[in-house]
């Protein structure tokens, strides 16, 4: 296998749960079941790479100067996209160049604003529970702002309320705890048609 596909490999290992834009001149490609995937959301040419295996391994591409649209198009869809991008200048770099992730954009982390809806605010929301208390974090990461809640004694219509006002795109959860479990439980059910 050639360096620069270790290289991927190994960037790839960190973030399994996510599409892997890996930076190579002007492009950010996409290999293996990434590019294929890619390659069938976006209806883009699945091509291929000699990286020094018995077979081309599957490979897809997007330039980077363009990439915003593509980005949004996958995340609209559900997936995660790590940007993986050259950390030193190609042209000075001796050996194969250092690369290292830059960038995780999910829902709640969009910021810009051509993949924003103007008439809503974008708000990533945590929840954490502990023990009879709930605290709910809202935050804006395009616009700065964070609401903050703490709820004693809460039950499940009392976070279902708190993310009605706030609607967010994305909610990080722990499971952590029986009694959570059964909250996230509730409130996906209910959140599918907030979203």
């Amino acid at each position: 296998m050639t360096p620069m596909m270790e290289q991927y490999l190994r960037k790839k290992a960190q973030h399994e749960d996510a599409i892997l834009f890996y930076r190579l001149g002007d492009f950010y490609e996409m290999f293996f079941d990434d590019a294929k995937l890619v390659s069938r959301e976006l209806e883009l040419v699945l091509t291929g790479k000699d990286c020094g295996m018995d077979e081309r391994a599957p490979m897809c591409g997007i330039p980077y100067h363009s990439s915003e649209s593509y980005i949004g198009r996958l995340v609209a869809k559900g997936y995660k996209v790590v940007i993986c991008e050259q950390t030193e200048d190609p042209a000075t770099a001796k050996g194969l160049v250092n690369r290292d992730v830059v960038r995780i954009v999910t829902p709640g982390t969009i910021i810009e604003t051509g993949l924003l809806d103007d008439s809503r605010n974008n708000y990533l929301c945590t929840v954490c529970v502990n023990g009879s208390r709930a605290g709910l974090c809202f935050a804006d990461v395009s616009t700065g702002e964070l609401f903050l809640t703490c709820i004693s004694d809460f039950t499940e219509q009392d976070i279902i309320n708190e993310l009605c006002k706030f609607t967010p795109s994305e909610i990080l959860i722990t499971s952590e705890g029986l009694a959570f479990r059964e909250v996230t439980s509730y409130c996906s059910e209910r959140l599918s048609a907030l979203v």
